[in-house]
């Protein structure tokens, strides 16, 4: 596992640990989180430890075309239950996934430090947010870095204070970069929840492919 200083490049994706673990320190600066991105690491630490950057193997990724909707979620769809939003609501969004309580999580990843930093790319039209609202009241949704010029939405977090919502928002999240050309959502490692929506586990060598 190598340390980064300040001007120091990521090491190849091979070098990372059993558990995906590449490297510790560097900076979250829209230069270097846009280049770990764009190799396929991502930025995963909490408060007491140094910046760490991981690039697991496999990797869980969602196609569009696997997205799976329930017939309960085509209802809710249908009846527009939801209001959805794109990018109406960042820092909002990025607060409720810091604060939101998860089962066997203490504490959070999102530190006030990986805030800025992800509103930084959000101003410059890289980070994006998708919200969920009923009656007026934010109750859903859902960030991440969309990778445009490879058709890549990265996916970093998302919460629900409803129902279905996070997966409200996601699906139209899906349908409206479909429109773009979307090649895959990455969802970075496995979870049953995201396994649920369709979302598999794939060799990084081929996910690397996609970023190539």
């Amino acid at each position: 596992m190598k340390y980064l200083g300040p001007q120091d490049e990521f090491p190849p994706v091979e070098e990372a640990t059993e558990e995906g673990l590449l490297a510790f320190g560097g900076d979250l600066s829209p230069k270097r989180l846009i280049d770990a991105y764009s190799r396929g690491i991502f930025p995963w630490y909490d408060s007491e430890h140094p910046i760490l950057w991981w690039s697991p193997d496999p990797r869980m990724v969602l196609f569009p075309e696997n997205l799976k909707v329930s017939k309960s979620m085509r209802q809710l769809l249908k009846k527009q239950v939801f209001e959805v939003s794109f990018n109406k609501a960042f820092s909002e969004v990025m607060e409720n996934c810091a604060i939101m309580k998860r089962p066997g999580q203490e504490g959070t990843w999102i530190t006030p430090e990986m805030k800025q930093a992800y509103l930084s790319l959000h101003q410059q039209n890289i980070a994006t947010s998708v919200e969920v609202w009923k009656e007026g009241q934010l109750v859903g949704g859902l960030y991440g870095i969309y990778l445009r010029e490879k058709k890549i939405f990265c996916g970093e977090s998302m919460f629900s204070k409803l129902s279905n919502a996070s997966k409200y928002g996601l699906v139209h999240l899906v349908q409206e970069l479909q429109k773009d050309g979307l090649l895959l959502v990455d969802c970075q490692i496995y979870t049953p929840h995201l396994a649920t929506l369709g979302a598999a586990e794939i060799p990084r060598s081929v996910f690397l492919e996609y970023l190539d």
